[in-house]
């Protein structure tokens, strides 16, 4: 089988799934992944954001599970996503980190279903996903090829089939189904553009066709082109941009090889989504290992602020699934500056405990900066933490941040630094903060 997830195109769950997952979209929905009331913005748990992140592995492709045991425990993501081969890796992993699996079909429902059942009985399960870019790697399910330059009907049967498949199961119905990636260059117009096929779709497929529970992108932070640029993060996130990524809009609005219509731009902006695959190659992108480390952790933060509910950085270690340098490890599993940053963005807001009813701060960024986003978090223990980001290539942004109200200490944390605070405040009511291209996080405490 071809490696999952490399990078050839030819054009320009949480612990508590169902819990967690219905908290963070009510707050989604505004669009723009916070809430607001006169009692300032609303915060969304620590736990819920560290559930969002994600990492593709290659145990599917004969990798030692075991050898990913110590990076996966260094980095602090809850998600990997693969292939189903070689099953009892994946509980393996799952026993020694507690990360657990998006499971990728590929054309055979048995298989996947029967490996799925094994592994939601240990709570290595995590979700469903469809083929993956049956443009590049099209699938074969029940004797019928289908993707790549022919039909998409074979492909749209497995997805349609999987996803029939899980909801009638008692045993698996409260896992989430990722739609197949790459649904914009689908050949035929089987609809896969579409969660359920609407009445009036025009797609060869009936109305009311049930693919998936999220949309699924490979929408890659390094874009189609060779750029570094101003909101590099921040624009690959945008739901509606028409621009130099494999976006939401390409996909799911109107497709990008034949121009079927999905869904309008207002609905792309509540539509529940994942980023399956996204990276920046330490090599031959620009910047090298630090600029991978910035703009990665700024994905994280930009996809999930932008409404996406899982992210999954492309991939864990170089050397695997392709020749390049994606990695945030080296091949010998030594971390790279991606790795260093991501361990300490979860380190500093570690906490798996849910919080029931996120808190309020009344702050605010006067005259914030086009490139400078905000997000707030709250641990379980009631502290914030207000992560403010910039993504700015050159330059530097200074901000003021008031806090509503003043707090007896403040810490801040630089990701790109370490897990100890960089400063720490007394009796204040406002934080200046110098800017660049990272983030920094703002820990309050009464």
């Amino acid at each position: 089988m071809a490696p999952l997830g490399a990078r050839f195109t030819d054009h320009p769950l949480s612990s508590k799934p169902l819990q967690l997952i219905l908290v963070t979209q009510v707050l989604l929905a505004v669009g723009c992944g916070q809430a607001f009331s006169d009692s300032g913005i609303a915060s969304v748990g620590a736990d819920v954001f560290l559930s969002s992140l994600g990492v593709n592995i290659h145990v599917d492709q004969g990798v030692s599970g075991g050898s990913y045991v110590a990076p996966l425990r260094y980095l602090g993501v809850r998600n990997v996503r693969d292939n189903g081969r070689n099953s009892s890796q994946f509980q393996l992993i799952h026993q020694r980190t507690g990360v657990r699996l998006d499971l990728v079909g590929v054309g055979d429902l048995e298989e996947t279903i029967s490996t799925s059942k094994t592994l939601a009985a240990s709570g290595a399960l995590m979700a469903f996903e469809g083929p993956n870019e049956p443009n590049n790697w099209p699938i074969t399910y029940i004797g019928q090829s289908g993707g790549g330059m022919g039909s998409w009907a074979p492909v749209a049967q497995f997805q349609e089939a999987l996803y029939r498949a899980v909801k009638s199961d008692p045993n698996l119905q409260q896992y989430p189904v990722f739609a197949v990636s790459e649904a914009g260059a689908e050949i035929d117009n089987v609809g896969l553009q579409f969660l359920t096929i609407p009445t009036g779709a025009g797609a060869t497929f009936p109305d009311g066709t049930r693919y998936a529970d999220y949309a699924n992108t490979h929408n890659y932070v390094t874009s189609n082109r060779k750029m570094y640029i101003d909101n590099q993060a921040w624009n690959a996130a945008d739901p509606t941009l028409s621009g130099p990524w494999d976006g939401l809009l390409g996909e799911y609005g109107i497709t990008w090889r034949h121009h079927y219509r999905g869904y309008t731009k207002e609905q792309l902006l509540t539509l529940p989504r994942v980023t399956s695959e996204t990276g920046w190659d330490s090599v031959s992108d620009i910047g090298g290992e630090r600029t991978q480390g910035t703009i990665l952790v700024n994905t994280y933060f930009a996809q999930f602020k932008r409404g996406w509910r899982y992210t999954f950085i492309y991939q864990l270690r170089d050397g695997e699934g392709g020749n390049g340098n994606q990695g945030l490890f080296n091949s010998n599993s030594t971390p790279k500056s991606a790795a260093t940053y991501i361990h300490n963005l979860t380190s500093i807001l570690a906490d798996n405990i849910p919080v029931a009813s996120p808190g309020f701060l009344n702050y605010s960024i006067l005259d914030e900066p086009a490139t400078v986003h905000d997000l707030l978090i709250q641990k379980s223990s009631g502290t914030f933490e207000l992560v403010v980001w910039d993504e700015k290539v050159k330059g530097t942004d200074q901000v003021t941040v008031n806090l509503g109200r003043t707090y007896s200490r403040v810490n801040i944390y630089d990701v790109t630094i370490g897990i100890s605070p960089t400063q720490t405040l007394s009796n204040v009511a406002s934080v200046s903060l110098n800017l660049t291209d990272h983030a920094l996080i703002i820990e309050i405490l009464n």
